[in-house]
């Protein structure tokens, strides 16, 4: 169990249902209309139970400044603060590009090389212009009752990027326009504190305790009353800028079962992260291991064993 409530600390995660939502639906129901549609047999919905669920994030935490190729985690722990069972615990993470980094992506072609200074100006203004309207098909959609995708009323679309810390890149003539920020390291995410299972055949790890329903929305099983699980998400960043991860918590993947917070909100957040491209400065310690660079580090000649003794490291 973790403490009540806790701080955030190196986190710039914000939680409540009064920010702004883009683009950000909960990958549930769409797994049930999907097996029904293939003809026959019982609805896969049927054994989910249906009501709401309290539930209390009691932590959530991610680095908000990072560097290129240095691992961080993202870490969230959830309670169920009701009286019944949670079905199965599910989180949904997806990952928008604030304006520099869409900015920088826009500075480059389709192969990725450097768009001319003299065209600048007009390939940035032509990417913020297909935002604006990418914007205003989403709130047009939002606001037509019940979503197309999910079937709940009031749900936005879901994520269009294949992964949850994938974005949509915005250059002309890629056949996949999901790239990564982040890669998520095989056999995350997992329940702290658990190994991965046996890698399947031909991959390097197993999965680490979530079962992905899709590729944004992560499965961890029931959740007993009064229990907390902390699920931890390990990520490297390959591509600098500013981004806003979000994150939603559900008590099912059929929709029958819906996590709110105690005041009846939807249980969800968001860090927002500056990723620099400056690598880190690291050395090799005593033992070969490859460690960051910190203040009062003797580095060199002056740097042996012995040294470091007599000064207290």
């Amino acid at each position: 169990m973790l403490p009540a409530p806790l701080e955030e600390r190196d986190s710039t995660s914000r939680l409540g249902p009064g920010r702004k939502r883009r683009g950000f639906g909960i990958l549930v129901a769409a797994c049930a209309v999907a097996v029904a549609g293939c003809g026959g047999g019982e609805r896969q919905d049927e054994g989910e139970p249906e009501g709401e669920f309290p539930v209390e994030v009691v932590a959530a935490e991610f680095a908000p400044k990072q560097r290129l190729a240095q691992t961080s985690e993202l870490t969230l722990a959830i309670a169920n603060v009701g009286d019944e069972a949670l079905p199965d615990l599910a989180i949904t993470v997806f990952t928008e590009a604030n304006d520099d980094a869409a900015e920088a992506d826009a500075t480059t072609d389709s192969e990725g090389e450097a768009i001319p200074e003299e065209q600048l100006d007009e390939a940035v203004d032509e990417a913020l212009r297909e935002e604006l309207e990418e914007q205003d098909a989403s709130e047009d959609e939002g606001s037509a009752g019940e979503d197309e995708t999910t079937g709940t009323e009031g749900e936005q679309e879901l994520p269009v990027a294949e992964g949850a810390f994938y974005v949509i890149s915005r250059q002309e003539g890629l056949a996949v326009p999901s790239r990564p920020v982040w890669i998520l390291e095989q056999g995350f995410p997992r329940v702290a504190g658990t190994e991965a299972g046996p890698a399947p055949p031909g991959e390097l790890s197993g999965a680490g305790g979530a079962e992905a329903a899709q590729s944004n929305t992560f499965a961890f099983g029931e959740l007993a009353p009064n229990e907390t699980r902390e699920v931890v998400f390990r990520v490297t960043p390959v591509q600098p800028g500013t981004y806003t991860v979000h994150y939603r918590v559900a008590a099912g993947l059929q929709g029958n079962a819906v996590a709110v917070n105690q005041d009846g909100s939807v249980p969800e957040g968001e860090f927002v992260v500056q990723i620099s491209d400056v690598p880190p400065q690291t050395r090799v310690d005593d033992a070969g291991n490859v460690v960051p660079i910190r203040p009062g580090d003797i580095i060199g000649e002056a740097g042996t064993a012995e040294q470091k003794r007599e000064l207290g490291q």
